[in-house]
Protein backbone atom coordinates (compact mmCIF):
# COMPACT_ATOMS: atom_id res chain seq x y z
CA UNK A 1 0.00 0.00 0.00
CA UNK A 2 1.44 3.35 -1.06
CA UNK A 3 1.88 5.76 1.85
CA UNK A 4 0.69 9.27 0.91
CA UNK A 5 0.87 12.37 3.12
CA UNK A 6 0.18 15.53 1.12
CA UNK A 7 -3.13 17.31 0.46
CA UNK A 8 -3.14 15.41 -2.86
CA UNK A 9 -3.17 11.99 -1.17
CA UNK A 10 -6.84 11.28 -1.86
CA UNK A 11 -6.93 12.25 -5.56
CA UNK A 12 -3.61 10.45 -6.18
CA UNK A 13 -5.06 7.29 -4.66
CA UNK A 14 -8.20 7.64 -6.80
CA UNK A 15 -6.11 8.07 -9.94
CA UNK A 16 -4.08 4.95 -9.13
CA UNK A 17 -7.24 2.92 -8.50
CA UNK A 18 -8.76 4.20 -11.75
CA UNK A 19 -5.79 2.99 -13.77
CA UNK A 20 -5.77 -0.38 -12.02
CA UNK A 21 -9.48 -0.86 -12.65
CA UNK A 22 -8.74 -0.41 -16.35
CA UNK A 23 -6.43 -3.43 -16.17
CA UNK A 24 -3.11 -1.60 -15.86
CA UNK A 25 -0.61 -2.67 -13.21
CA UNK A 26 0.41 0.99 -12.69
CA UNK A 27 2.91 -0.04 -10.00
CA UNK A 28 5.94 1.94 -11.17
CA UNK A 29 3.79 4.98 -11.99
CA UNK A 30 2.29 4.82 -8.50
CA UNK A 31 5.79 4.93 -6.99
CA UNK A 32 6.59 8.03 -9.05
CA UNK A 33 3.37 9.67 -7.88
CA UNK A 34 4.46 8.82 -4.33
CA UNK A 35 7.67 10.78 -4.92
CA UNK A 36 5.64 13.80 -6.06
CA UNK A 37 3.37 13.43 -3.02
CA UNK A 38 6.41 13.52 -0.70
CA UNK A 39 7.71 16.62 -2.45
CA UNK A 40 4.35 18.39 -2.04
CA UNK A 41 4.11 17.34 1.62
CA UNK A 42 7.45 19.02 2.34
CA UNK A 43 6.33 22.40 0.98
CA UNK A 44 5.26 25.40 3.06
CA UNK A 45 2.40 26.11 3.44
CA UNK A 46 1.52 22.41 3.57
CA UNK A 47 -2.06 22.79 2.22
CA UNK A 48 -2.34 25.26 -0.68
CA UNK A 49 -5.73 25.88 -2.24
CA UNK A 50 -4.92 23.87 -5.36
CA UNK A 51 -2.04 22.49 -7.35
CA UNK A 52 -0.43 25.70 -8.58
CA UNK A 53 1.93 26.37 -11.47
CA UNK A 54 4.65 27.45 -9.04
CA UNK A 55 4.47 24.15 -7.14
CA UNK A 56 4.56 22.02 -10.29
CA UNK A 57 7.40 24.04 -11.80
CA UNK A 58 9.37 23.77 -8.55
CA UNK A 59 9.08 19.99 -8.83
CA UNK A 60 10.29 20.12 -12.43
CA UNK A 61 13.32 22.09 -11.25
CA UNK A 62 13.99 19.39 -8.65
CA UNK A 63 14.05 16.78 -11.42
CA UNK A 64 16.75 18.50 -13.48
CA UNK A 65 19.55 16.51 -11.85
CA UNK A 66 18.09 13.20 -13.05
CA UNK A 67 18.89 11.45 -16.31
CA UNK A 68 16.72 12.62 -19.24
CA UNK A 69 14.72 9.40 -19.47
CA UNK A 70 14.13 9.37 -15.71
CA UNK A 71 12.96 12.99 -15.84
CA UNK A 72 10.44 12.03 -18.51
CA UNK A 73 9.09 9.19 -16.38
CA UNK A 74 8.63 11.37 -13.29
CA UNK A 75 7.15 14.26 -15.28
CA UNK A 76 4.67 12.16 -17.27
CA UNK A 77 2.82 10.96 -14.14
CA UNK A 78 2.64 14.54 -12.83
CA UNK A 79 1.05 15.61 -16.13
CA UNK A 80 -1.44 12.74 -15.81
CA UNK A 81 -2.32 13.81 -12.28
CA UNK A 82 -2.76 17.46 -13.29
CA UNK A 83 -5.06 16.55 -16.17
CA UNK A 84 -7.08 14.34 -13.82
CA UNK A 85 -7.42 17.14 -11.25
CA UNK A 86 -8.20 19.79 -13.89
CA UNK A 87 -11.21 17.79 -15.04
CA UNK A 88 -12.81 18.68 -11.69
CA UNK A 89 -11.12 21.98 -10.89
CA UNK A 90 -10.25 24.29 -13.81
CA UNK A 91 -7.91 26.30 -11.56
CA UNK A 92 -5.41 23.42 -11.52
CA UNK A 93 -2.31 24.08 -13.57
CA UNK A 94 -1.75 21.55 -16.35
CA UNK A 95 1.88 21.54 -17.56
CA UNK A 96 3.04 20.66 -21.02
CA UNK A 97 4.86 17.35 -21.54
CA UNK A 98 8.61 17.62 -21.84
CA UNK A 99 9.17 18.56 -25.47
CA UNK A 100 12.91 18.01 -25.58
CA UNK A 101 12.60 14.35 -26.53
CA UNK A 102 16.02 12.82 -26.74
CA UNK A 103 17.39 10.20 -29.03
CA UNK A 104 17.48 6.91 -27.17
CA UNK A 105 21.24 6.74 -26.80
CA UNK A 106 22.74 5.16 -23.75
CA UNK A 107 25.18 7.45 -22.05
CA UNK A 108 28.52 6.10 -20.93
CA UNK A 109 28.44 5.68 -17.15
CA UNK A 110 30.99 7.25 -14.87
CA UNK A 111 33.06 4.70 -12.93
CA UNK A 112 34.14 6.12 -9.57
CA UNK A 113 37.68 5.18 -8.52
CA UNK A 114 37.93 3.83 -4.93
CA UNK A 115 39.40 7.09 -3.61
CA UNK A 116 36.36 9.04 -4.83
CA UNK A 117 34.01 6.54 -3.17
CA UNK A 118 35.91 7.06 0.09
CA UNK A 119 35.71 10.84 -0.34
CA UNK A 120 31.94 10.70 -0.94
CA UNK A 121 31.41 8.56 2.15
CA UNK A 122 33.48 11.00 4.21
CA UNK A 123 31.55 13.99 2.88
CA UNK A 124 28.23 12.25 3.64
CA UNK A 125 29.34 11.67 7.24
CA UNK A 126 29.96 15.42 7.60
CA UNK A 127 26.51 16.52 6.41
CA UNK A 128 24.51 18.81 8.73
CA UNK A 129 22.83 19.00 11.13
CA UNK A 130 25.56 17.74 13.42
CA UNK A 131 24.45 15.00 15.79
CA UNK A 132 21.38 14.14 13.70
CA UNK A 133 20.53 10.90 11.93
CA UNK A 134 21.00 12.46 8.49
CA UNK A 135 24.79 11.98 8.03
CA UNK A 136 24.52 8.36 9.18
CA UNK A 137 21.63 7.77 6.78
CA UNK A 138 23.42 9.28 3.80
CA UNK A 139 26.72 7.54 4.49
CA UNK A 140 25.12 4.13 5.11
CA UNK A 141 22.92 4.45 2.02
CA UNK A 142 25.85 5.33 -0.26
CA UNK A 143 27.97 2.55 1.26
CA UNK A 144 25.18 0.04 0.70
CA UNK A 145 24.75 1.13 -2.93
CA UNK A 146 28.48 0.70 -3.58
CA UNK A 147 28.81 -2.66 -1.81
CA UNK A 148 25.67 -4.27 -3.27
CA UNK A 149 24.91 -2.50 -6.56
CA UNK A 150 21.32 -1.87 -5.51
CA UNK A 151 19.23 0.52 -7.55
CA UNK A 152 18.47 3.68 -5.57
CA UNK A 153 14.74 2.95 -5.83
CA UNK A 154 15.28 -0.50 -4.34
CA UNK A 155 17.37 0.90 -1.49
CA UNK A 156 14.91 3.59 -0.39
CA UNK A 157 12.03 1.08 -0.61
CA UNK A 158 13.68 -1.23 1.95
CA UNK A 159 11.79 -1.85 5.19
CA UNK A 160 13.27 -2.61 8.59
CA UNK A 161 12.21 -6.26 8.43
CA UNK A 162 13.86 -6.65 5.01
CA UNK A 163 17.23 -6.60 6.77
CA UNK A 164 18.09 -9.94 8.37
CA UNK A 165 21.43 -9.53 10.19
CA UNK A 166 21.51 -13.09 11.52
CA UNK A 167 21.43 -14.43 7.96
CA UNK A 168 23.53 -11.51 6.64
CA UNK A 169 21.10 -10.72 3.86
CA UNK A 170 18.59 -8.20 2.54
CA UNK A 171 15.26 -8.88 0.90
CA UNK A 172 14.63 -6.65 -2.10
CA UNK A 173 10.87 -7.02 -2.37
CA UNK A 174 10.32 -4.02 -4.66
CA UNK A 175 12.81 -4.71 -7.42
CA UNK A 176 12.48 -3.68 -11.06
CA UNK A 177 9.51 -5.33 -12.79
CA UNK A 178 8.37 -6.30 -9.25
CA UNK A 179 11.03 -9.02 -9.16
CA UNK A 180 12.07 -9.90 -5.60
CA UNK A 181 15.50 -11.25 -4.69
CA UNK A 182 17.80 -11.85 -1.73
CA UNK A 183 21.03 -9.86 -1.43
CA UNK A 184 23.87 -11.54 0.46
CA UNK A 185 25.89 -9.09 2.57
CA UNK A 186 29.56 -9.14 3.45
CA UNK A 187 30.15 -9.22 7.24
CA UNK A 188 31.50 -5.65 7.22
CA UNK A 189 28.45 -4.38 5.30
CA UNK A 190 26.12 -6.25 7.63
CA UNK A 191 27.85 -4.69 10.67
CA UNK A 192 27.64 -1.18 9.22
CA UNK A 193 23.95 -1.65 8.46
CA UNK A 194 23.33 -3.02 11.96
CA UNK A 195 25.03 0.03 13.49
CA UNK A 196 22.81 2.31 11.42
CA UNK A 197 19.67 0.43 12.44
CA UNK A 198 20.53 0.94 16.11
CA UNK A 199 20.82 4.71 15.56
CA UNK A 200 17.69 4.75 13.44
CA UNK A 201 15.64 2.90 16.10
CA UNK A 202 16.85 5.36 18.74
CA UNK A 203 15.57 8.17 16.51
CA UNK A 204 12.14 6.59 15.97
CA UNK A 205 10.22 3.80 17.71
CA UNK A 206 10.63 0.43 15.95
CA UNK A 207 8.02 -0.80 13.49
CA UNK A 208 8.84 -3.78 11.27
CA UNK A 209 7.07 -2.35 8.21
CA UNK A 210 8.64 1.11 8.59
CA UNK A 211 11.23 2.35 6.06
CA UNK A 212 14.81 1.33 6.74
CA UNK A 213 16.22 4.68 5.60
CA UNK A 214 14.35 7.75 6.84
CA UNK A 215 14.72 11.53 6.70
CA UNK A 216 14.69 13.91 9.66
CA UNK A 217 10.88 13.85 9.65
CA UNK A 218 10.83 10.09 10.05
CA UNK A 219 9.54 9.50 6.51
CA UNK A 220 10.91 7.40 3.68
CA UNK A 221 13.65 9.05 1.65
CA UNK A 222 12.68 10.73 -1.62
CA UNK A 223 14.67 9.95 -4.77
CA UNK A 224 14.76 13.62 -5.76
CA UNK A 225 16.07 14.75 -2.36
CA UNK A 226 18.75 12.05 -2.31
CA UNK A 227 19.84 13.00 -5.80
CA UNK A 228 19.99 16.68 -4.79
CA UNK A 229 22.14 15.84 -1.75
CA UNK A 230 24.39 13.64 -3.88
CA UNK A 231 25.14 16.55 -6.21
CA UNK A 232 26.19 18.58 -3.18
CA UNK A 233 28.51 15.75 -2.15
CA UNK A 234 30.06 15.65 -5.62
CA UNK A 235 30.75 19.38 -5.37
CA UNK A 236 32.20 19.04 -1.86
CA UNK A 237 34.56 16.30 -3.10
CA UNK A 238 35.64 18.24 -6.17
CA UNK A 239 34.24 15.63 -8.55
CA UNK A 240 33.53 17.51 -11.77
CA UNK A 241 30.06 17.47 -13.28
CA UNK A 242 28.97 18.27 -16.81
CA UNK A 243 29.58 16.68 -20.18
CA UNK A 244 28.44 13.34 -21.60
CA UNK A 245 29.91 11.33 -18.70
CA UNK A 246 28.78 13.58 -15.84
CA UNK A 247 28.77 11.52 -12.60
CA UNK A 248 25.37 10.35 -11.41
CA UNK A 249 24.08 8.53 -8.36
CA UNK A 250 23.07 5.55 -10.53
CA UNK A 251 26.69 5.26 -11.69
CA UNK A 252 27.55 3.79 -8.27
CA UNK A 253 25.68 0.68 -9.44
CA UNK A 254 27.85 0.58 -12.57
CA UNK A 255 30.93 1.06 -10.38
CA UNK A 256 29.95 -1.91 -8.20
CA UNK A 257 29.70 -4.16 -11.27
CA UNK A 258 33.04 -3.04 -12.73
CA UNK A 259 34.89 -3.31 -9.41
CA UNK A 260 33.40 -6.76 -8.80
CA UNK A 261 34.57 -7.91 -12.22
CA UNK A 262 38.02 -6.43 -11.56
CA UNK A 263 38.25 -8.31 -8.24
CA UNK A 264 37.36 -11.60 -9.96
CA UNK A 265 40.05 -11.03 -12.58
CA UNK A 266 42.63 -10.43 -9.87
CA UNK A 267 41.49 -13.55 -8.01
CA UNK A 268 41.79 -15.68 -11.15
CA UNK A 269 38.09 -16.56 -11.21
CA UNK A 270 36.29 -18.06 -14.20
CA UNK A 271 34.33 -15.09 -15.53
CA UNK A 272 32.00 -17.24 -17.65
CA UNK A 273 30.88 -19.02 -14.49
CA UNK A 274 30.65 -15.84 -12.41
CA UNK A 275 28.69 -13.56 -14.75
CA UNK A 276 25.31 -15.36 -14.27
CA UNK A 277 25.72 -14.91 -10.51
CA UNK A 278 26.42 -11.20 -10.98
CA UNK A 279 23.35 -10.84 -13.22
CA UNK A 280 21.17 -12.49 -10.56
CA UNK A 281 22.67 -10.35 -7.79
CA UNK A 282 21.95 -7.17 -9.76
CA UNK A 283 18.38 -8.27 -10.44
CA UNK A 284 18.80 -8.60 -14.20
CA UNK A 285 16.70 -10.89 -16.35
CA UNK A 286 19.73 -12.08 -18.33
CA UNK A 287 23.45 -11.49 -18.83
CA UNK A 288 22.79 -9.17 -21.78
CA UNK A 289 21.51 -6.52 -19.36
CA UNK A 290 24.57 -6.97 -17.16
CA UNK A 291 26.99 -6.41 -20.05
CA UNK A 292 25.88 -2.77 -20.24
CA UNK A 293 27.28 -2.29 -16.72
CA UNK A 294 30.67 -3.79 -17.49
CA UNK A 295 32.38 -0.69 -18.81
CA UNK A 296 36.11 -0.93 -19.61
CA UNK A 297 38.49 0.93 -17.34
CA UNK A 298 42.28 1.11 -17.45
CA UNK A 299 42.59 -1.32 -14.53
CA UNK A 300 40.08 -3.75 -16.01
CA UNK A 301 41.70 -3.72 -19.45
CA UNK A 302 45.07 -4.27 -17.79
CA UNK A 303 43.76 -7.40 -16.07
CA UNK A 304 42.22 -8.65 -19.32
CA UNK A 305 45.52 -8.15 -21.14
CA UNK A 306 47.46 -9.89 -18.39
CA UNK A 307 45.15 -12.90 -18.41
CA UNK A 308 45.27 -13.12 -22.20
CA UNK A 309 49.07 -13.01 -22.11
CA UNK A 310 49.22 -15.86 -19.58
CA UNK A 311 46.82 -18.01 -21.59
CA UNK A 312 48.75 -17.25 -24.78
CA UNK A 313 52.05 -18.38 -23.25
CA UNK A 314 50.45 -21.57 -21.93
CA UNK A 315 48.71 -22.58 -25.18
CA UNK A 316 50.91 -21.16 -27.93
CA UNK A 317 54.59 -22.15 -27.85
CA UNK A 318 57.21 -20.94 -30.32
CA UNK A 319 59.05 -23.43 -32.59
CA UNK A 320 61.54 -25.55 -30.70
CA UNK A 321 59.47 -25.56 -27.51
CA UNK A 322 61.21 -22.56 -25.97
CA UNK A 323 58.72 -20.42 -24.05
Amino acid sequence: MLSLHSFLAEPIQRLIELHRLSGSDYHSQAQLLGAFDRFVAEQVPPRPAQLSAALVQAYQERLTGLAPGTQDNYWSVVCQLCRYLAARDPRVYVPEPLTRRRAHLRRRPYIYPPEQIQALLGAAAALPPSGSLRPHTEQTLLGLLYCTGLRIGEAIALRLDDFQPAQQRLLVAAGKFRKARWIALAPSVCQALSDYVQRRLAFMAPCAAAPLFINLRGRALCHCSINHDFHRLLQACGIARGGPTSPRLHDIRHTFAVHRLLAWYRQGEDLNARLPALATYLGHVNIASTRYYLQPTAELLGQVEQRFHILYREQVKPPGGVS
